[in-house]
């Protein structure tokens, strides 16, 4: 693996023996090598070299504190990932609030920070880069105690993720180096990630909420709308970047004058705002409610219509602004899709912390894809 600069993001598990014993012990923490040979599939032997070699790495401990023996013969001692001592530091820059965070091994938030994000936008471009890259080294430099493996960025817009250059249109940003910028800052390997292909990374690497066999939706909506897919769990990066389904046409209802508009300039705060003052009414009284319900809803369908997923996650605060939560969102995909079989749509694991969750992600897609190669540089 390459660790010099930036590095795109694998985003998935790593295949190789390391990766697998690692991803065991987070997911079955405390387990013994007799659990890891039953949960990876590997021969005892190849358990053993591999639990060794991350213990040498730091990067998983022995725990005899958690040790209940009461059988015959030698213990089967418990192993953990190590918490104390390594972490990863991201960004999400988002249209309207960007995050700082700092996590650990097992992508537990150890100290976040959000900042207004048209803060940012006062400035020229190459300023307002500069000044995320050294507030997030300023958060990482609290966190000296442990070694930073990785630094991740996830953003809308277009990225580059084997440069780290970013254009985002809304925030009025071309060809910003942003990833170049965050490894002069940090001093450490960076990969940077389109925003929702790195939110739909979160739920496969830092939950269990998608399988890693079939195939995942992940569909977000706040300020801005997006979509990715997983196979077979790996996120899907398309070679010339993220699609959009900004241009998704819906019928508004309310949310708009014209009887057909693009799903984009129908969800935002401000499409909500406009429609709510039209009607003489608040946000989130029935008839905007119910509208923007119905039309993620059927946005949604479409999308499952075409591409057939196994499952559907969702996530944004368009989705669980409503007052009866995700109900009505069900109920306009029912009516809508025109596959037989039914389909529940899920809600991501991560509330309002699924921006926060992409960038931890971003960061740890390396460490998780081959562990002992990050470390050892």
């Amino acid at each position: 693996m390459t660790t010099g600069g930036v590095v795109p993001a694998p985003l998935h598990f790593g295949t190789g023996p390391a990766a697998a014993v690692l991803n065991a012990i987070r997911v079955g923490a405390p387990a013994t090598r007799d659990q890891l040979v039953t949960d990876t599939g590997l021969s005892a032997a190849t358990v053993n070299r591999q639990v060794n070699a991350l213990l040498d790495a730091g990067l998983v401990v022995e725990r005899p504190d958690l040790l209940n023996h009461t059988g015959v013969g030698r213990p089967k001692l418990p192993l953990t990932l190590d918490r104390d001592r390594y972490c990863v530091a991201g960004m999400h820059v988002g249209a309207r609030r960007t995050e700082l965070v700092i996590a650990d091994i097992g992508g537990r938030t150890l100290y976040s920070h959000a900042i207004r994000t048209k803060e940012l936008t006062s400035a020229d471009a190459d300023t307002a880069v500069r000044r995320l890259c050294d507030l997030l080294r300023e958060l990482a430099a609290r966190f000296s105690g442990r070694r930073v493996l990785w630094g991740g960025a996830a953003i809308g817009g277009v990225v580059d993720d084997a440069t780290g250059v970013v254009d985002h249109p809304i925030l009025r940003w071309e060809r910003q180096p942003l990833g170049q910028r965050l490894h002069t800052a940090l001093g450490v390997p960076i990969s940077v990630s389109e925003h929702v292909q790195a939110m739909a990374a979160a739920e496969l690497l830092l939950s269990s909420t998608v399988a890693r066999s079939g195939s995942s939706l992940f569909f977000y909506a706040r300020e801005t709308v997006g979509m990715a897919m997983i196979i077979d769990g790996d996120v899907h990066q398309p070679a010339r970047g993220a699609g959009t389904i900004a241009r998704l046409p819906v019928q508004p209802g309310v949310l708009d004058t014209e009887p057909v508009a693009s799903l984009q300039s129908v969800i935002g705060t401000a499409a909500t705002k406009a429609a709510a003052a039209r009607l003489g009414v608040d946000t989130s009284a029935g008839a905007v409610a119910d509208d923007r319900a119905r039309v993620l809803g059927e946005a949604v369908a479409m999308m499952r219509d075409v591409l057939n997923p196994d499952e559907i996650v969702v996530a944004g605060d368009a989705f669980s602004a409503h007052p009866h939560g995700l109900e009505p969102v069900q109920a306009a995909f029912d009516a809508a899709t025109n596959q037989p079989q039914p389909l529940e749509i899920l809600p991501t694991c991560f509330g309002v912390q699924v921006p926060e969750a992409g960038a931890v992600a971003v960061a740890l897609s390396a460490v998780y894809a081959d562990p002992l190669g990050v470390v050892g540089e």
